[in-house]
């Protein structure tokens, strides 16, 4: 599996990583524009991620926009929506409108912060990413 963690705090960055290596090869970026470019290096090379763990809240580009320019950019290019990249925004604010906002661009998942991992890999067998039981 190929994953891509976005993420701007630098201790949930390596959190992230640290536990989703176990699972695929991970790339880490540190702002919304990095994540684009790393997701559209990624088709480019033929090398496309199978999840994005995105932040909502990052510099220069947030979540929200990174998500809808992913998604746009799907569409754009006939992405059936089972192909389309699996995406779990991650975020400390609970319970707010770009939580909602991201899932009516098409998110999978969100996961609040702290990470639980129990619940993450959960959503990851739920959507598909992963080909065992966790324990």
């Amino acid at each position: 599996m190929n994953i891509l963690i976005a993420e701007d705090d630098m201790p949930s960055r390596k959190f992230l990583s640290k536990f989703l290596s176990q699972y695929g090869d991970v790339d880490m970026v540190v702002d919304g524009l990095e994540a684009l470019d790393a997701y559209l290096i990624s088709i480019k090379e033929n090398n496309s991620y199978d999840l994005i763990c995105l932040d909502i809240m990052m510099p220069k580009v947030d979540g929200v926009r990174v998500l809808k320019a992913i998604r746009d950019y799907e569409a754009k290019r006939g992405v059936p929506q089972d192909k389309r990249v699996k995406v779990i925004m991650t975020t400390a604010l609970e319970g707010t409108d770009f939580v909602k906002n991201s899932f009516e661009l098409g998110c999978e998942a969100y996961a609040a912060k702290p990470i639980d991992t129990q619940k993450l890999l959960e959503v990851l067998e739920k959507l598909g990413l992963l080909e065992f039981p966790s324990q």
